[in-house]
C-alpha cells in the first residue's frame, strides 16, 4: 500500500481518448497528502470530444444489439477485477484525493457493489413486458426500452472512482456508450477503473475518457451528448440543466447539500456520537451527503455536545496509506481555504469552537482539523451555505418538531440522518423531512449502499436519481408497441358503423367491472 508509481501513471495515460498524447499541453496531478506533483495529464480539447463521440456512436449501435445478459457478464467480470485490485485502486484514490484509507476502500467497494447490482437486475428491468391494452383481448400492448445513445458523464474530484464510473455502468448496461470528463484533479482514478472495464471485455470504443477543463471539454460533451449525468455544485447543475433543456436532451444530477442530523432525547447518545463522526468527517467532510447541521433535543444536548467534541478532538489525522488514521487531508488548497474562511467568519460573529478549528500544515498542505461549532446563527457563512469540509454545527432544540422545521428550512434536500430511541420514532421523523434519502441510526451509508433503492436530491440538491430501477431506466427511451386485433376504433366487420359507435360508450363503461380495470 503506497503512492502509485510512475509506470502505473504511464500505463493509464495511454487509455485517454486523445490520439497525439505526446504533443498535448499537460497539467500537473498532485498527491493530496504532500501537495507535490506525482505526474501530469494531457489536456483535451473540443475536437477530442467530437472524435470520441463519433467513435462511440458507431460502437453503440453494435452494443445496443447485444443481449442484456451478455452486457451483464462484462459488469460481473468488472466487479471481480475491482475486488482483485482493491488495494491498488485504494492507493490511487488516496493519492489523488487525500482521503483516509477506510474511505478509499469504501469507494472502491461501492463500485463493485454497483456493478453487481446492475448486472443482476439489468436484464430483468430492460426486458420487454406486456401491459394492459386499450381493449381486453383485442389490444396487445408491450413496453420495450431503447438506449439513449451516447451518455455524457461529468464527474467530480471527491469520489473520483464511483462518481466517474458507477453512473457509466448503468448507462452501459442499458445499451449506451459513454464519454466521460473526469475532474482535472483526479483523472487517474477514473482511468484506473476504465482500464478494468476494458479488461473485463468492454470494447474500448464504448467508454472514452477525455480530461480537460469544464469550460472546454465539459461544454463539448453537453453539446454532443444524448443524455447528461453530472455530479457537482447546484449552481453549475442549474447552468447545465438549462443547456440540456435547450437541446431537449435528458439530464440527471446529484448536486449540493446542507445535510441535517436530528438526535432525539430518546436516542442512544454514545451510538449517535460514533454515527455523527462518520457522518460528518467521512472523506474529510468532502461528501455531498455528509452532515453539516446537527439538531439535538435539549435534554441530551449538553451530553451529546461534550462527548462528540471529545471524540472529534481525539480523531487521528494523517497521510498513511493504511488504516492507521481516521481522517486524511482535504483535496486541495481551495477546499482548505473555504473551511478556514467559514470557521473564521463564524468565530468573528460569535460562534464557539468546541473542537478543532485549525489548519494542520505540520501534517501536509491540505490538512484541516475536524471541527465542531456551536452558537452558529443566521448571517454566518456556514449557517446556510455548504462548506464541503470537516465542519459541523450543533443546534440545541426544544422539540423534535422544531428540529424538523429547522432541518427543512433550506433550499437543499439531499440527505438527512435521524438518531432516535425506536424505529417507529425514527420513521415518523423521516416522513416529515424533505430529503431524497434519510438514514436512521446512520449518517449516509445505509441509504447510499442500498443500491436497489433510488438515491438523489430534492430542491436544488438534484434532478433524477442514481441507483435502483430509476438509475438504470433513465438511460433509456421507453417505447410502446401496441397491436390491435379484431375490434378497433374503426368498428367491427359486419356491424353497421352507426350501431357500433352507439354501443361503444356502453362497452367502455362495462370495462370497470372486469378485474384490474
Amino acid at each position: 500500500m503506497a503512492k502509485p508509481d510512475a509506470a502505473t501513471f504511464d500505463r493509464l495515460r495511454e487509455l485517454i481518448a486523445i490520439d497525439d498524447l505526446g504533443s498535448r499541453p499537460t497539467r500537473p496531478v498532485l498527491e493530496a497528502f504532500s501537495g507535490t506533483e506525482m505526474t501530469t495529464v494531457p489536456v483535451g480539447t473540443a475536437d477530442d470530444v467530437d472524435a470520441a463521440f463519433e467513435i462511440a456512436r458507431a460502437a453503440q449501435r453494435t452494443w445496443a444489439q447485444v443481449w442484456p445478459r451478455e452486457r451483464s457478464a462484462v459488469l460481473i467480470e468488472f466487479a471481480a477485477l475491482v475486488m482483485k485490485n482493491l488495494d491498488a485502486l485504494a492507493d490511487m484514490a488516496q493519492a489523488e484525493t487525500g482521503k483516509a484509507r477506510s474511505y478509499a476502500q469504501e469507494e472502491v467497494l461501492d463500485v463493485a457493489m454497483t456493478a453487481r447490482h446492475y448486472a443482476k437486475t439489468g436484464p430483468k428491468l430492460l426486458a420487454a413486458g406486456k401491459v394492459k391494452g386499450m381493449l381486453p383481448l383485442a389490444t396487445d400492448a408491450r413496453v420495450r426500452y431503447q438506449p439513449k445513445g451516447v451518455v455524457g458523464v461529468i464527474s467530480p474530484w471527491n469520489y473520483p472512482m464511483t462518481l466517474a464510473v458507477s453512473d457509466g455502468l448503468a448507462a452501459l448496461m442499458a445499451g449506451n456508450a459513454v464519454v466521460l470528463k473526469p475532474d482535472s484533479q483526479t483523472p487517474y482514478c477514473a482511468l484506473a477503473m476504465v482500464e478494468l472495464l476494458y479488461k473485463a471485455g468492454l470494447p474500448r470504443e464504448l467508454f472514452a475518457v477525455v480530461p480537460g477543463p469544464g469550460s472546454v471539454v465539459g461544454q463539448a460533451i453537453v453539446a454532443k451528448a444524448d443524455y447528461l449525468m453530472f455530479t457537482g455544485s447546484s449552481a453549475t447543475g442549474a447552468q447545465l440543466a438549462e443547456q440540456c433543456g435547450r437541446r431537449l436532451i435528458g439530464f440527471s444530477a446529484e448536486l449540493g447539500g446542507k445535510n441535517p442530523m436530528i438526535i432525539t432525547k430518546t436516542a442512544d447518545i454514545d451510538n449517535a456520537v460514533e454515527g455523527a463522526v462518520r457522518a460528518c468527517y467521512s472523506n474529510s467532510g468532502q461528501l455531498c451527503i455528509s452532515i453539516e447541521r446537527i439538531y439535538v433535543e435539549n435534554p441530551v444536548a449538553e451530553e451529546f455536545s461534550a462527548k462528540f467534541a471529545k471524540r472529534v478532538a481525539s480523531m487521528k489525522l494523517g497521510s498513511a496509506y493504511d488504516f492507521t488514521t481516521e481522517m486524511g487531508s482535504l483535496a486541495s488548497a481551495a477546499q482548505v481555504d473555504t473551511v478556514a474562511a467559514h470557521v473564521a467568519d463564524a468565530k468573528d460573529k460569535g460562534a464557539v469552537v468546541l473542537a478543532g478549528g485549525n489548519r494542520r500544515d505540520d501534517l501536509g498542505p491540505f490538512f484541516f482539523e475536524p471541527t465542531v461549532l456551536t452558537g452558529v446563527a443566521e448571517g454566518m457563512e456556514c449557517f446556510a451555505a455548504e462548506t464541503f469540509g470537516p465542519l459541523v454545527a450543533i443546534y440545541p432544540v426544544d422539540t423534535v418538531a422544531e428540529a424538523v422545521k429547522r432541518a427543512n428550512d433550506t433550499e437543499y434536500g439531499l440527505n438527512a440522518s435521524v438518531f432516535a430511541g425506536s424505529s417507529d420514532e425514527g420513521r415518523k421523523i423521516a416522513a416529515e423531512l424533505r430529503a431524497g434519502t434519510v438514514n436512521l441510526n446512520e449518517g449516509y451509508a445505509a441509504a447510499w449502499g442500498s443500491t436497489a433503492a433510488p438515491m438523489g436530491g430534492m430542491g436544488i440538491s438534484g434532478v433524477g436519481r442514481r441507483h435502483g430501477a430509476e438509475g438504470l431506466l433513465k438511460y433509456t427511451e421507453p417505447q410502446t408497441v401496441a397491436e390491435q386485433r379484431v375490434i378497433g376504433l374503426g368498428g367491427i366487420k359486419g356491424v353497421p358503423r352507426g350501431l357500433f359507435l352507439r354501443i361503444v360508450p356502453t362497452f367502455i363503461k362495462s370495462l370497470k367491472f372486469l378485474p384490474g380495470r
